[in-house]
């Protein structure tokens, strides 16, 4: 039986940050200071310095305080989204928000994890999509390679970690369709 060698653990196999050093740690000083701060920084600067970043971000974000995004170079936001308190994107491959998406307060968009079976403990990442008009309830879990189709309500405290068709509202761990939205 194989175990698990944190010895062995190798935190670049299978990640690309997708920028320079230099570049990630003046994002990480300006997240802890504008981010993740609990001071209501205005959401037009929060969007200036995102796209600055590489962000691509449309009309009407409202971004909240103490939200963590982990690579704004790989998030896409299209127009009206609302981004609630503390919300969570780690964001290792590219984060799709579509339009008039509704991300409520403690929401972690997880993009990667480890492959537990490899003793090296690689990352197993993936894209994540959220389609124009849905809406993930507050402290719900999205995970890698997940598309959340389009005018899909995730209700709170859900686990989602497959794919959801459109038009559907879905609940719980293990998530089930509690009816169709419209």
């Amino acid at each position: 039986m194989k175990k698990v060698r944190l010895d062995l653990f190798n935190s670049d196999i299978g990640l690309d940050r997708g920028a320079s050093k230099a570049k990630e740690m003046l994002w990480y000083l300006v997240k802890v200071v504008f981010f993740l701060s609990a001071i209501p920084y205005p959401s037009k600067f929060k969007v200036f310095l995102l796209k600055f970043f590489g962000a691509k971000v449309g009309k009407g974000l409202v971004i909240k305080p103490r939200v963590n995004i982990h690579f704004p170079w790989k998030l896409v936001v299209g127009d009206n989204v609302w981004i609630g308190e503390e919300v969570f994107f780690l964001n290792f491959e590219l984060l799709t928000i579509g339009n008039n998406v509704c991300i409520s307060q403690k929401v972690f968009v997880c993009g990667g994890n480890h492959d537990y079976k490899d003793p090296t403990m690689p990352y197993r990442n993936g894209v994540i999509v959220l389609e124009d008009g849905s809406w993930v309830g507050a402290a719900s879990f999205v995970g890698p390679n997940v598309k959340i189709g389009i005018n899909t309500i995730v209700s709170v405290g859900s686990i989602v970690t497959k794919s959801l068709p459109g038009n559907g509202v879905f609940g719980g761990n293990p998530l089930q369709l509690v009816k169709e939205r419209w």
